[in-house]
């Protein structure tokens, strides 16, 4: 597949006035038949705001490129999803429930309380149904096309889980990353690092990370040490909280991970439902990873030429 992509280069300055962002309406990015306008532009960027406000510390110029590089990666998808698919959408049903998934962390458990929670941020519903459906059909072609290849020791899970009385949790941050072309780890990590050291590691995950967790600030959540990769444990378990490892090599990049706390607790007496639990995460690794790879595949076929 080959797309083409024009890039029409504007002032990073128009930014500071969002409304005229919005009564321009300039064409900035064409990627194969589809656009994206500077509505667009500015309704993404209401859209990262609701999700995570910590974005309201960047610079205008920052906030810009993580939308357009947000709305990009959304385009690719889209492209790639109707070769493939008849059509492009989710019944009611399922929007509210993957909405209410992506907004847990601002307490709304209500469809109606929630909508009107975006509304705040001049957020449509269409704009926000367009993304989610987008995504969630996504995450369908990942899975059908990737779920032979999810590698999980069921036995060595349930040893794990049977082995002690406690378990340690990891409240994790990630930031996902992989190399231009000719772009050395050091030179890339560098970067990274001093963007953590002026934007913190929420900010820099929005900027940098390629993984779905970049809009959240990189969040995970708790994570029980039985659903993490040993590799990866080993690594986390050698840093303070607060402290972030050094990249780690997973398929499709690299990985940095931030420990935001940890505690010890009981575990979970049903060994099935806590089995279930771990399959989960693990699986939704695997995932999220195939879809990386899947994805930088797409755009290593995108020409990209700058006017």
């Amino acid at each position: 597949m080959r797309l083409n992509v024009i890039i029409i280069i504007i002032f990073f300055s128009t930014l500071i006035k969002y409304p005229v962002l919005a009564y321009e309406n300039k064409i900035l990015v064409k990627i194969d038949n589809e656009i994206i306008t500077t509505v667009d532009i500015l309704n993404e960027i209401n859209y990262l705001k609701s999700l995570n406000k910590n974005i309201n510390s960047l610079d205008n110029k920052k906030i810009f490129q993580i939308a357009r590089n947000s709305l990009i990666k959304d385009k690719v998808k889209e492209i790639a999803l109707k070769k493939i698919v008849q059509k492009i959408e989710i019944s009611n049903e399922d929007f509210n429930r993957i909405l209410i998934s992506t907004y847990s962390s601002t307490g709304f458990t209500n469809v109606s309380e929630l909508l009107g929670y975006l509304k705040n941020f001049d957020i449509k519903s269409d704009f926000v149904r367009n993304k989610m459906t987008i995504n969630a059909i996504w995450n369908q072609l990942i899975y059908d096309k990737y779920s032979k290849n999810i590698n999980i020791d069921l036995d060595k899970l349930r040893k794990d889980i049977l082995k002690n009385e406690n378990q340690i949790e990891y409240l994790l941050s990630e930031i996902v990353f992989d190399l231009k072309e000719n772009q050395t780890l050091d030179e890339k990590f560098k970067i990274i690092e001093g963007a953590i050291e002026k934007n913190g590691f929420e900010n820099s995950a929005l900027i940098y990370s390629i993984s779905e967790t970049s809009n959240a600030g990189g969040n995970i959540g708790w994570i029980s040490e039985n659903s993490i990769n040993t590799k990866i444990l080993e690594k986390i378990s050698k840093i303070e909280i607060n402290e972030y490892t050094n990249p780690i090599i997973i398929p499709g990049g690299y990985l940095v991970l931030k420990l935001r706390e940890k505690k010890i607790s009981k575990r979970n007496l049903n060994v099935d439902e806590e089995l279930s639990k771990i399959v989960r995460n693990k699986t939704n690794e695997q995932l999220n990873q195939f879809s990386n790879l899947f994805l930088n595949k797409l755009k290593k076929d995108i020409t990209i030429d700058e006017l």
